[in-house]
């Protein structure tokens, strides 16, 4: 059996170690501690990382986060200025300033976004309200984007608007005032104002999505619809138009080649018609008798024509070298 030296020697072991790893503890680099005694905080918060000192079982260590954290809201069906209906998801950036402070008035990172919802939520509706939506989804550079498009083959680019719905009057202008950028940094400004008290420092606020409430959005899709259909018809229309101009000139000048090799095989024709002619002229000049006796044989040859009948006497000059072949030899 254990003796009762070696017991109170374990016991003096662990008694240490619950003694030492009560009064040290360890900050990392990514934490900050604020030291609580019987609840109530005391002494600067420390943010020093490393190995810290505090008194067993008095005195408590609250760990907090000193990295930048994220806070998504959820989204929010708001009206704009020129009475559009959309959905708005909006995301944030914060941390923890002052941790004494968070400590005292927060306690706890559920809590300080539950604080967060309130305040961000509500600055990000007065904002939306405030602005039109060409506002909330365009930024200062649109001019510039518009002139990319221009360069780019686009020069009748316009944008899409909803028209003709009580919802959804008013029309947008594409001259801004301010821009999303503009109207986020404003955001982060106003939340700003209301979050020190609560030890937090807000960074930035984004949109991360803005579209049209469901009643709206079949609407918007038909017009987008009925718009590219309507630039593809006069696409069409413009191709059909250029298509028609290249055949026309097509047609105009396979006519004029075809008229033009016509009048230069009519010439050659002619001329050949001429030389051969001449040829013959001058070939049956030489003996008439004879050009008379070729052409009279050829007629003999080409005279057989089923449909058509002569009618000749035997007395007609066409018939004479076949009367002169029946003639006695003698006479």
């Amino acid at each position: 059996m254990m003796s009762s030296g070696i017991r109170v020697l374990i016991a003096i072991v662990v008694v240490l170690a619950v003694f030492v790893s009560g009064v040290f503890f360890i900050v990392n680099e990514t934490e900050q501690v604020v030291i609580t005694q019987l609840g109530r905080p005391i002494g600067e918060p420390i943010t020093q990382a490393g190995l810290h000192f505090k008194i067993p079982l008095i005195q408590k260590a609250n760990y907090f986060e000193k990295r930048i954290m994220k806070w998504d809201g959820s989204p929010n069906q708001i009206p704009t200025k020129d009475k559009k209906y959309i959905w708005v998801d909006s995301t944030a950036r914060w941390r923890i300033k002052d941790s004494l402070l968070f400590l005292k008035r927060v306690g706890t990172i559920p809590t300080a976004h539950s604080r967060l919802d309130g305040i961000i939520d509500s600055v990000v509706r007065d904002h939306v309200s405030n602005n039109d939506l060409v506002e909330l989804v365009r930024s200062e550079g649109w001019e510039e984007a518009k002139q990319t498009l221009r360069e780019a083959g686009i020069p009748d680019f316009q944008p899409i608007e909803l028209s003709g719905d009580s919802a959804q009057g008013g029309e947008t202008s594409d001259h801004l005032t301010k821009g999303r950028e503009k109207i986020t940094r404003e955001m982060v400004a106003d939340a700003s104002r209301l979050l020190p008290e609560f030890g937090i420092e807000l960074l930035d606020i984004r949109i991360k999505r803005i579209n049209y409430v469901e009643s709206v959005q079949q609407k918007v899709f038909d017009r987008m619809i009925s718009e590219r259909k309507r630039i593809a018809a006069q696409y069409r229309s413009e191709g059909e138009g250029e298509k028609a101009a290249i055949l026309g000139q097509m047609d105009r000048e396979m006519a004029k080649i075809t008229s033009e090799a016509f009048r230069k095989s009519q010439e050659i024709r002619g001329k050949a018609d001429a030389e051969a002619t001449r040829i013959y002229a001058e070939a049956f000049g030489k003996n008439p008798k004879f050009y008379e006796l070729y052409r009279t044989l050829d007629f003999y040859k080409n005279f057989n024509n089923p449909r058509s009948s002569f009618i000749l006497s035997t007395d007609a000059d066409i018939f004479k070298y076949l009367k002169r072949s029946t003639e006695p030899s003698g006479k």
